[in-house]
């Protein structure tokens, strides 16, 4: 978060966005009325100004990629919320929530809103849910006999299943995979945080599955 972001994700020593829509109104059903009139500050890109949130989920829905993300949540990861941004940026189908339900969203910048999130009581439910769904589950961890992820390509169709922050993946969450892959570190740290690995991860199924983003404007 850089200095003056707050938890709408506006900037509160710079002012974002657009103001009120200059002249006539346009036309359409995507157009909010309410921003048109007083202008749109929210956390998105240019080419979604002024437009309701169903409107942009909707657009956001025909082109999402197709890997999810899941990370456990078993003691309130300040993780999570970063994990659910990074999955906006790079158009997630969806993010998954295992363990417990409520988690901390002041890392996600209010990016939920146009993010589908899905909850997963037990790690046996998720596993059980990707099955059913064709996915394979990639966990993504330090661990002995992980493969690393810089010399392989994702599958096309998985879920890239993280764990938290210290103790990394839980032992039922490591048996639930279908593989394992780790991130090269040179330093002194044991790990990074799953926020920054959830970046690097989805990143590299980008570069392997994705065409160019479209235009923002």
């Amino acid at each position: 978060m850089t200095a003056g972001d707050d938890q709408s994700g506006e900037d509160r020593s710079i002012e974002v966005g657009v103001g009120p829509w200059p002249g006539d109104r346009p036309a359409g059903d995507h157009w909010d009325p309410e921003l048109l009139e007083q202008g749109d500050r929210r956390n998105v890109v240019d080419r979604y100004r002024y437009w309701t949130r169903e409107a942009v989920v909707a657009d956001l829905d025909s082109r999402r990629h197709g890997f999810h993300v899941a990370i456990e949540n078993w003691q309130h990861d300040f993780n999570i919320g970063t994990v659910v941004r990074n999955a906006n940026a790079f158009l997630a189908a969806e993010v998954h929530i295992v363990g417990r339900r409520r988690w901390n969203r002041r890392g996600a910048m209010v990016t939920d809103r146009y993010q589908h999130v899905r909850h997963h009581p037990t790690i046996e439910e998720f596993a059980a849910w990707a099955a059913a769904e064709d996915l394979a589950v990639i966990g993504i961890d330090n661990l002995p006999g992980s493969l690393p992820m810089e010399s392989a390509t994702l599958p096309r169709r998985c879920v890239l299943l993280f764990g938290q922050e210290g103790p990394g993946l839980s032992d039922p969450a490591r048996a639930a995979c279908t593989d394992l892959f780790s991130i090269a570190q040179y330093g002194s740290t044991r790990s990074i945080n799953a926020g920054v690995a959830s970046g690097i991860a989805m990143h590299a199924w980008i570069r392997a599955h994705a065409g160019p983003p479209p235009a923002q404007n």
